[in-house]
């Protein structure tokens, strides 16, 4: 609808729509300008007040036969500031209230003129707590989308650079942009996810970037391997866009979605471009082994439990001496669930009891289990060694995948044996093969379809120039 001329018509219809008697933080304020009456619309909390100091005694000081015919030529002409827009909707008025800027209705005028001069509660720019690097840049992103927005501007200083802002859910309006370069962009790719946000139809995106992967990527939600990447680091951010991927920043979220998104680019890490050629290869090769050992452990050393014949002479003493009062299959399975249980219990620990409480937790769960007879000591060394090599992947998304995976073989080999870990390794097989990109591209490209020179990439870290 559209606003009035008459202020008492615009005040009334706004205070009733905003409820301003129950909202203490939905403040209005009546002032004169240059003789004529005019309302401020601002929330408390948002508004910059150095700013709407100078801008309110900018505002005292105008004179009748300085006040234009027009809000369109206020703005142009009269009003000090920059971050400036004219609002002629009612609709559109309510919605930049809430998203923080101040509005100011003159009587005479059918357009809000609405001053941008928000100031956002907001930690530092510090370095991430996940996604750290031994060296570069130790700024990360924030929950205030315009703040990851400069960081990125900072680094990548080019007129092709551009940010599209958009917006998502009835009750929340969620601010989202979407960041790429005009001339290295996948132009389908592009418009399909400009349209899928276009349609998303829900109330609020609560959990911010993870509400909004679900909606725009609907299909094989069963898969548990990760269809995007998300970073905490600009950097990290800036060199996605400049390989040509589009970077999603959701308001209230210090993360960025990278998409379309492979397996080798949820492997990837800072620290392999960081170092020199050889020790980035040598990190990211050791990153991949890791991850296959994590996988096929304790699936492998089930199989070879069940199959002592098949243990040759020279491995003879990964074979268990003492007595085995639980099934081994059932020892995995019950540390699988306290690994997780003492992950969670760390998260909800306040941080002066994590350290005590985990040398506790680690002396019961490893002494005294062994002791008691519940586990086994080669048990506990190969979980061990999961648990710790889990934190080798950035993406823990890619890690409970892969725990996932383990767990299906694991029963799978205890029931079928040999033929029970072929089909729990084909069913891993099928579910890195068959997942698809939001592009709906080969998840596994470059190796299928097959591109030898990618692939090097992919598995090399080679000099910037190549």
């Amino acid at each position: 609808m559209k606003l009035s001329e008459h202020l008492d018509e615009n005040v009334m219809n706004l205070n009733e729509i905003l409820n301003l008697d129950a909202n203490f933080d939905i403040i209005r304020k009546g002032i004169t300008i240059a003789g004529k009456q005019a309302c401020i619309y601002f929330i408390d909390g948002f508004l910059e007040e150095a700013i709407m100091e100078k801008l309110l005694e900018f505002f005292y000081k105008l004179k009748p036969e300085e006040l234009p015919k027009t809000a369109k030529q206020m703005i142009d002409h009269v009003v000090p500031y920059v971050e400036v827009t004219a609002i002629e909707e009612e609709d559109l008025l309510i919605q930049s209230l809430l998203s923080g800027i101040t509005c100011l209705l003159i009587d005479g005028y059918d357009t809000c003129i609405g001053l941008d001069c928000r100031s956002y509660p907001m930690r530092g720019v510090d370095e991430p707590s996940k996604d750290k690097a031994l060296r570069g840049s130790k700024d990360g992103f924030v929950e205030t989308v315009v703040f990851n927005t400069a960081l990125i501007r900072r680094r990548i200083r080019s007129p092709k650079l551009s940010m599209e802002i958009m917006s998502a859910g009835k009750s929340s309006r969620t601010d989202i942009v979407i960041c790429y370069m005009e001339d290295r962009v996948d132009r389908k790719l592009l418009r399909e996810i400009r349209g899928r946000i276009n349609t998303i139809k829900v109330d609020a995106l609560t959990m911010n970037q993870e509400s909004l992967a679900e909606c725009i990527y609907e299909r094989k939600w069963f898969n548990p391997f990760p269809k995007f990447k998300f970073t905490e680091r600009p950097d990290a951010a800036s060199a996605a866009i400049l390989e040509g991927n589009i970077i999603i920043l959701v308001d209230n979220s210090p993360q960025a979605m990278v998409v379309p998104t492979s397996i080798f680019d949820i492997v990837e890490e800072a620290d392999d471009y960081y170092f020199p050629p050889v020790t980035g290869s040598y990190l990211r090769l050791t990153r991949f082994l890791i991850a296959l050992i994590t996988l096929f452990l304790t699936p492998v050393f089930l199989l070879l439990f069940q199959n002592p014949q098949w243990v040759p002479p020279w491995l003879s003493f990964i074979q268990i001496k003492d007595p085995i009062n639980v099934p081994i299959v059932w020892q995995f399975l019950m540390l699988e669930l306290a690994i997780d249980g003492l992950r969670l219990a760390a998260i909800n620990t306040p941080s002066m009891l994590s350290t005590p409480l985990s040398v506790v937790a680690g002396i019961v769960l490893g002494q005294f289990t062994v002791d008691s007879g519940w586990f086994n000591a080669e048990i506990m060394m190969y979980m061990a060694f999961v648990a710790i090599a889990n934190y080798t992947q950035s993406s823990y998304e890619l890690s409970y995948a892969l725990k996932f995976m383990r767990l299906i073989m694991l029963v799978l080999t205890s029931m079928f044996d040999l033929w029970g870990f072929l089909a729990g390794l084909l069913i891993t097989i099928v579910a890195i093969a068959g997942n698809k990109t939001i592009a709906g591209k080969s998840y596994i490209y470059p190796l299928f379809p097959l591109n030898l020179t990618q692939l090097k990439k992919r598995f090399l870290r080679l000099r910037l120039k190549e």
